[in-house]
C-alpha cells in the first residue's frame, strides 16, 4: 500500500504543479472525479510507466471525466 501512496503524492504534485493547482483545489477536484482512486485502482499498470506518461493518463481521465460531470 505505500507503493500506492506514494504514487498517488507524486503524480498529484506533478498534476498541481503543472496546473497551477493549490492543494486544496486539487482536493476539491478530487472529491468530484476521484482522482486518487483513478490513481489507486490503475497502480499495477501505472507503475511500469514513467511519471509523464501516468501524468497524460490523469489528464486523458479527467477530461473525460469533467465531460461526463459537465452533463450531469
Amino acid at each position: 500500500m505505500d507503493q500506492v501512496l506514494f504514487l498517488q503524492a507524486g503524480i498529484s504534485n506533478m498534476y498541481m504543479k503543472k496546473h497551477k493547482l493549490s492543494p486544496k483545489e486539487f482536493l476539491k477536484l478530487d472529491k468530484k472525479i476521484d482522482i486518487l482512486g483513478f490513481l489507486q485502482e490503475g497502480y499495477e499498470p501505472f507503475h511500469l510507466m514513467g511519471d509523464k506518461g501516468i501524468l497524460l493518463e490523469v489528464e486523458e481521465y479527467i477530461k473525460l471525466k469533467k465531460g461526463f460531470v459537465q452533463r450531469l
